[in-house]
Parts: C-alpha cells; sequence; structure tokens
C-alpha cells in the first residue's frame, strides 16, 4: 500500500507537458524580450556614442545570445524544447508573441547586432573609449 501512495504523490508531482510548454513558451518570450532589448540598446550605443557600465553586461547578452544560436545551427534551442512539448502539434508558436513578429527574427536582428558591434568598434577604436 505504502508503495502506491507513493506512486500516486509522484504523478502529482509530475509536470504535464501542457504546463511546462506554458512555461518554456513563458521563459522563451522574457528572454525574447530581454534580447531584442539589448540589441537595440547596443545599436543605440553605436550610433549616438552613448556608453557607460551597462554596455558591457548588455554586449556580453548579446556575445552569449550570438554563441548559443551559433553552436546550436543557427536555431533558437528553446524552440525545439517547445516543439518537444506539443507547440506545434497543438498550433501554439514558440512564445507568446505574435509569429509575424518572431518568424524573421535571425534576419532582423543578426543584421542589426552586425552593424551596431561595427559601430561599437569603430567608435571604441576612433574615440578611444575605455
Amino acid at each position: 500500500m505504502a508503495r502506491r501512495d507513493a506512486d500516486v504523490g509522484a504523478e502529482h508531482k509530475a509536470v504535464s507537458p501542457a504546463r511546462a510548454l506554458l512555461w518554456v513558451r513563458a521563459i522563451h518570450t522574457a528572454i525574447y524580450l530581454v534580447m531584442a532589448s539589448a540589441s537595440f540598446a547596443m545599436l543605440y550605443a553605436g550610433v549616438t556614442g552613448a556608453h557607460g557600465p551597462w554596455l558591457w553586461p548588455v554586449g556580453g547578452l548579446v556575445a552569449v545570445e550570438a554563441v548559443v544560436f551559433t553552436s546550436n545551427g543557427l536555431r533558437c534551442p528553446l524552440t525545439a524544447i517547445a516543439a518537444r512539448y506539443g507547440a506545434a502539434r497543438l498550433g501554439l508558436a514558440d512564445t507568446f508573441l505574435p509569429e509575424r513578429m518572431t518568424r524573421h527574427t535571425f534576419h532582423v536582428f543578426g543584421p542589426l547586432i552586425a552593424v551596431a558591434a561595427c559601430l561599437l568598434v569603430a567608435r571604441a577604436f576612433w574615440f578611444g573609449w575605455t
């Protein structure tokens, strides 16, 4: 009888695929918004010359994102996790953002980050940022 009670308790502690998908989508949405903000902050710094202690963490976030994307075959690993929990099968996107907004993420943010990085390097070289 004790074994059966332990099995029932384990079933209640297991996370359902629907709940796991909800968490994956929520976390992915939050990461997407933070990374989009970081990308635009880098571009802002590159265009305007604004800089300060905030620029290093922003650049670090963008660098980590670039490493994650490139090491995963230019795909977000959270998309695969969302699919594993049934996002595609249920007709859901991997974030809570509209699909038309996230569909071209790589094509928009890739060049944006590249331009921002080039501008930042040029400003640092020519204006001697330290």
